[in-house]
């Protein structure tokens, strides 16, 4: 039975990937600063920092296949972290794997080290151009990758859209909140603007066959049946039934209003957030397809819908923990509030 290495595998994707890898009978280790609190006794734990290269090198021993998912994410704010976790983290686990001889290496970027793209769909003729700091430290991240490659490692790397599925909250909890609530949602200027979402599992599909397949490729990720940000809000709207109805703001506006509210820390959006909300933003899926056989299921109506149920039904136990909190200080209440006159 061959040994998976699962970074990060306490976070919501990751916890999903171990499920998935179990199911498929491989051996799971999982490396992370905590462990999850329902995790299975099938599954090795070993307790670590990213940073920290002999706590890395006892994780990657005997390992046949690694899925990085460590990464701080956009909301945490601080470049400082960007780079270290993101980058020198990365850089101390593909040593580590080159090191023991693992077989493949699954690194999981972002679809922000596009920023803005020039045109879309966004296939392999747009070259990234990271635009804030979470973008530009992925980027890096990748770049390393390459390097490893150069020495001997056979890596792919994944680059998904923003990811949706049950208990998938993050700030998508404020946007269920107020619909929930029947409260009307803002949207940028027409919400014309083409949005992507990627479900969970076909993430977690898409990583599995990556790792079947030898040699270096870098893969874009996403949902096949996506739409206007106007139409995903429409349709959720209209399954939730609460009466809450989309409000446009104009957009220029808008965007400098979240970009100094995020840098002054009042706001619950990251700057990657307030850059790509009313903007366009989708992936050409013809060569993952093709290449690693991989189908998505779930378009962005679905997730959306599965997810908000999901809150619903689990309301009151996600509001008891602290990890609904971070979200929720006096400040960003207030700014939320402000938002919710406007709108």
């Amino acid at each position: 039975m061959a040994l998976t290495l699962v970074t990060g595998g306490s976070g919501y994707f990751g916890n999903l990937l171990v499920e998935q890898l179990l199911l498929n009978g491989d051996g799971v280790r999982v490396f992370d600063l905590n462990d999850a609190a329902d995790r299975v006794s099938q599954v090795e734990f070993i307790q670590g920092d990213i940073r920290d290269a002999d706590a890395v090198r006892r994780a990657v021993q005997d390992v046949d296949v690694i899925y990085h998912n460590v990464a701080q994410v956009p909301l945490a704010k601080d470049r400082r972290l960007f780079w270290s976790v993101n980058c020198d983290g990365t850089e101390n686990l593909l040593q580590a794997a080159l090191d023991a001889g693992v077989r493949k290496t699954i690194h999981t970027s972002s679809s922000a080290v596009f920023g803005v793209p020039p045109r879309n769909p966004v296939d392999d003729s747009v070259l990234p151009n990271p635009r804030e700091a979470y973008g530009r430290a992925k980027l890096e991240s990748e770049r390393i990758c390459r390097r490893y490659v150069d020495r001997g490692l056979d890596v792919t790397i994944i680059r998904p859209r923003t990811i949706l599925g049950h208990g998938r909250l993050g700030i998508f909890q404020i946007l269920f909140e107020w619909i929930r609530e029947g409260r009307n949602v803002p949207i940028l200027g027409s919400g014309e603007n083409i949005y992507q979402f990627v479900h969970a599992e076909d993430l977690a599909d898409a990583c599995l066959c990556a790792s079947k397949r030898p040699g270096f490729a870098i893969y874009n990720i996403g949902a096949a049946k996506f739409g206007t940000m106007r139409e995903s809000l429409d349709s959720l709207i209209w399954h939730a039934g609460t009466g809450s109805k989309i409000r446009s703001l104009p957009i220029g506006l808008a965007t400098q209003l979240m970009r100094l509210t995020s840098v002054l820390g009042l706001s619950p959006l990251g700057p990657y957030h307030s850059l790509m909300y009313g903007r366009s933003l989708y992936f050409d899926l013809t060569r993952p397809k093709a290449e690693l056989g991989w189908n998505p299921r779930y378009g962005n109506v679905e997730m959306l819908s599965q997810s908000y149920d999901w809150y619903l039904a689990n309301r009151e136990a996600v509001l008891a923990t602290k990890g609904a909190s971070h979200h929720r200080s006096a400040l960003k209440e207030g700014i939320l509030a402000i938002v919710k006159r406007i709108v």
